[in-house]
């Protein structure tokens, strides 16, 4: 028998079928666990991410995450912010919107779109530079130290979808809150 499983959204715990009776796909396993054989790295991550985080609106740097996360195909990263900006008060509205915020402005304030931009500008390097009215937008609503700290949390998020996408971490076990 193949099992497929399907991650529940609020616990973590899988079951083999939908409510119809269709079965999911199998679940595969991670490639590697990068953190159990590079624990060291994987401690720096972490202490890195906390220092990212300093000053920076817990749901604002979810919407960062997930949205960095988007872009970089990582799928573990939205399983894990997803679950966290729901948790911290965030609507699912706004969670699904984020795909398409340039279209779906009016649901962010002018100061969570510039830091959108922004994220998508220091996340999609290939399209070259990070563009001057990019940065200069999210400079108008952020002080300096501020800026700061959100390019940190972009940065470092870029860096955990990196080892995600990888080592093709699996999406659907993690609950809000587990790594804080």
């Amino acid at each position: 028998m193949t099992t497929t499983n399907t991650p529940s959204t609020t616990t973590g715990t899988t079951s083999d079928a939908r409510l119809d009776g269709t079965a999911y796909a199998a679940e595969e396993a991670p490639r590697l666990q990068w953190a159990t054989f590079a624990p060291d790295v994987y401690k720096a991550m972490v202490r890195l991410a906390a220092a990212a985080a300093k000053g920076v609106d817990p749901v604002l740097a979810e919407l960062v995450k997930i949205r960095a996360s988007q872009l970089n195909h990582c799928a573990f990263c939205l399983d894990m912010h997803t679950k966290d900006a729901l948790a911290a008060g965030e609507s699912v509205e706004r969670i699904v919107q984020l795909g398409a915020w340039e279209e779906s402005r009016h649901f962010y304030t002018e100061k969570e779109l510039a830091a959108i931009a922004l994220t998508e500008a220091v996340t999609v390097l290939t399209d070259g530079f990070v563009p001057d009215e990019v940065f200069e937008n999210a400079a108008r609503y952020f002080d300096e130290t501020e800026l700061s700290q959100l390019l940190a949390t972009i940065t470092v998020i870029n860096a955990w979808n990196r080892f995600g996408v990888a080592c093709r971490l699996t999406p659907g076990h993690y609950t809000a809150g587990q790594y804080t």
